[in-house]
């Protein structure tokens, strides 16, 4: 009963990580939400001080646009390009000043060739061929009861928290030069600081649940294919 085995799993291993992931998820929102409303007093807009941060850093190739939806912001090393989510780019907010600030940080890092990005860049291959593809080969090895292709599977599996692992010091480095460049360039006074440092730090936290529920899905393969050794 393969799939009775995995469902057990699934309900001990899985299914708290996913209610963790939830609420690391609402707490980017409430905190993002609340100080979204504390506007600075040196009234930049995220994408003002996105512009001056990567001026500064002598990142002039480097473009600030717009793109839609909220909190989609990303920087795009491809096209060295900084897109700023409808609710961050035009806004003088903590919470947009802290988030455009945090991407500003991470186009320095591909600038300055930090190494966790060079390691993570080099892992971006076989973790996205291994999120499309991993699972659907594990389940086929059960289905065959052919456990070599379950265990390759697993391999793949492991890529996916091997790049989770190694995004977590590219985010929270992104997020340490956001704030210490915040309060050198006197764009955010020590009080709004700590707003965005909330705002920050609850980003993160969504980084380590999603890594807590790779792992978790891993260990629940590997059970599955241990247990069937044994059988």
């Amino acid at each position: 009963m393969p799939f009775f085995y995995m469902d057990y799993w699934y309900l001990i291993l899985v299914v708290p990580t996913i209610i963790i992931a939830l609420i690391a998820q609402t707490k980017v929102t409430t905190t993002f939400r609340k100080y979204s409303k504390q506007a600075s007093a040196m009234g930049f807009t995220a994408a003002d001080v996105t512009r001056r941060i990567l001026d500064s850093n002598g990142l002039y190739n480097v473009a600030v646009e717009r793109v839609s939806g909220n909190l989609t912001d990303h920087y795009d090393p491809r096209t060295n390009v900084i897109r700023l989510s409808d609710s961050v780019y035009g806004s003088n907010s903590v919470a947009a000043i802290g988030v455009a600030a945090h991407e500003a940080g991470h186009a320095v890092q591909h600038a300055e060739k930090y190494l966790p990005i060079k390691i993570r860049n080099s892992i971006i291959p076989i973790a996205n061929f291994g999120s499309s593809f991993a699972p659907i080969i594990i389940i086929f090895g059960i289905l065959f009861s052919f456990e070599p292709l379950v265990w390759i599977g697993i391999i793949l599996y492991s890529a996916i928290a091997l790049f989770q692992l190694v995004t977590l010091p590219v985010e929270f480095n992104a997020s340490g030069r956001a704030l210490v460049t915040l309060s050198s360039m006197a764009i955010l006074s020590d009080d709004e600081l700590k707003g965005a440092r909330k705002v920050l730090s609850a980003a993160a936290m969504t980084y380590v649940a999603a890594l807590i529920s790779t792992l978790a899905n891993l260990l629940r393969f590997i059970l599955l294919a241990r247990g069937r050794d044994r059988r």
